[in-house]
Formats: structure tokens, sequence, C-alpha cells
């Protein structure tokens, strides 16, 4: 039999990481996502410049995704969260709204997002905002700095207690 090169190999679900003790697999977070308090304490850093450090997060855990950490709104200095137009709609969370992020000299082009008016359940977010770590000079959980979910739109962050594989690379739509 040929191997199926068609549409419904695009729609397969991968075979997930066994995690090992003291890890999480993406592929037990629900759908839809879940918000979860953090304790850990997050420091970002750009343009040379520590931008936020708290120990006040939010992530939120969706299936194939890594948790998105949201910050307090309060944790940036004035001026780095700088708001922009246009915005993007989550089926769960609702309408996303941008910011430049601008610390050090360094401008980070809509590399944070909040939901000002979040959908029912989750309230949490709508004091918070989410940055994407790939266009920061380093994000860091418990000391840990964390590698960047692939992909132009997802904003997950990856630690060595995160198993995936991860939606966001090429050819993980269909997950």
């Amino acid at each position: 039999m040929a191997p199926d090169h068609g549409i419904s190999g695009l729609f397969r679900r991968p075979q997930p990481v066994k995690p090992m003790p003291g890890q999480e697999s993406v592929w037990d977070y629900p759908r839809p996502p879940r918000i979860e308090p953090r304790s850990e304490r997050v420091v970002v850093r750009l343009g040379g410049q520590v931008i936020a450090d708290t120990t006040d997060a939010v992530r939120v855990l969706e299936t194939s995704h890594p948790p998105v950490y949201y910050l307090p709104l309060d944790a940036f200095p004035p001026g780095v969260l700088v708001p922009v137009d246009g915005t993007t709609f989550c089926e769960f969370k609702g309408e996303a709204h941008y910011f430049d992020v601008v610390s050090g000299g360094v401008v980070a082009r809509r590399a944070g997002w909040t939901y000002p008016d979040p959908a029912r359940g989750f309230e949490a977010l709508s004091s918070r905002v989410a940055l994407y770590p790939r266009h920061m000079d380093s994000c860091e959980v418990d000391g840990e700095r964390v590698t960047s979910q692939e992909g132009d739109f997802y904003g997950g962050w990856i630690t060595s207690q995160i198993v995936g594989p991860f939606k966001g690379g090429p050819g993980t739509f269909g997950w």
C-alpha cells in the first residue's frame, strides 16, 4: 500500500513524548485551555534591562502548546508596553490587543498582548500581558532560560519541565 501523502496525513496526532518525573506533557493539557496561577519567579529582559520580575504570573495551558505566561501589567515599568493598532481573536479567550515592547533602545514590535475584556472563564487575563520569548533578550522561569515555541503566532514558553512535540512548527497546523 502506498504511503498517504494527502490531507488525512496532515491531521494525525503526533506521538507524545513520555514525561519523566517532574515533567509535564503538553498532550495532557486541556482543550479548551485552563488558567493556572504560578508562584515561580519570572524575569524578562529586553535591551539589556530587566523589564519584568514577578512571582505573580499565570500560565495558560492548552493541548499541544507549551504554556503561555501572563504577567501583571503593573510588573512593567512605565513606557515599556506601548499599545499598537490591530487585534486578533482567540475562540476561547476573546479579542487580543497588542503592544510594542520598548527598553534600552530596542523596540520589539507587537511582542506583547493582552485580553482587556476576555471571555468568561479567562477574566484573570484582563490585567496581564503575555510576551513572545523569541523577541526578548531572555525570559526565565525560576532561573531557567526558556526556549520559544516555533512559528510566528504562538507564544509558548518551553522549559526542561515541558515535553511535546509542540504545535507551531512546519507541518503542525492540523494538530
